[in-house]
């Protein structure tokens, strides 16, 4: 057997994994018995909502996170090795899109080891397609800085992009700082710019809106503790 890195998206948040998950995914998922994750807990949880029957304490999790050392990293991939097939699960959505597993990605590519790339959600692509925003041209930019200042001036820079390149800028923000970062992009960007919120995909409390800045300030949003995907662009 080719020693094989299986990429398994997860849901959104959606407790349906049937209805965003295609089959194959949820096949392989319970076929493995090696799992490289962000979070164990979170990963086992996710495991059992796909209908998982087996034992799962009899399972392997390990854990693969950005403080997951090259020297770590080395040893799962040894593991790997041993074991002929792994799983690398995401927290939500795709494994090595902004997430941590490209770590290792990269690592079975070094070495020659086959990575199976699965096929299932991500919030950043379903918040593209239905912000009504450039989808030819995008950039997605992570997370923004943790420090206000620091903050505002990349979002005059993104801004700036947007208006320069035509691409869409995209990007995330931890859930609790959600309203601060809303204040901050409704005080500093034009007031033509267009931003989409787009929160809680594929839940039943998704929320999708793209609006000019100039009407978001008539109505100011408080998306709160919630995954948020933004986008900005300029006005067409």
């Amino acid at each position: 057997m080719e020693p094989t890195l299986y990429l398994l998206p997860s849901t959104l948040g959606a407790t349906d994994a049937d209805l965003y998950l295609p089959r194959r995914v949820i096949e392989r998922l319970h076929s493995l018995h090696l799992f490289f994750a962000e979070d164990l807990r979170t990963a086992r949880r996710y495991l059992k909502s796909t209908g998982y029957s087996g034992d799962i304490s009899a399972l392997r999790f390990r854990e693969l996170s950005e403080h997951t050392s090259p020297a770590e990293a080395e040893t799962l991939l040894q593991e790997l090795l041993q074991e002929g097939e792994a799983g690398l699960l995401s927290e939500a959505g795709l494994p090595g899109v902004a997430d941590p597993g490209n770590i290792l990605v990269a690592l079975c590519h070094r070495h020659g080891v086959r990575v199976a790339p699965l096929t299932g959600p991500s919030s950043i692509f379903l918040a593209l397609m239905a912000s009504g925003l450039n989808g030819q041209y995008f950039t997605f930019l992570g997370y923004l800085p943790k420090e206000r200042q620091q903050r505002i001036r990349a979002i005059r820079r993104i801004e700036q992009e947007s208006y320069r390149s035509g691409a869409s800028q995209i990007f995330i923000e931890t859930p609790y700082r959600n309203d601060h970062l809303v204040v901050d992009l409704l005080a500093t960007c034009r007031d033509d710019t267009l931003l989409c919120l787009a929160a809680s995909l594929t839940t039943e409390k998704e929320w999708i809106h793209t609006r000019t800045i100039r009407e978001w300030k008539k109505e100011m949003p408080r998306p709160g503790k919630q995954p948020v995907i933004y986008i900005l662009g300029r006005p067409s």
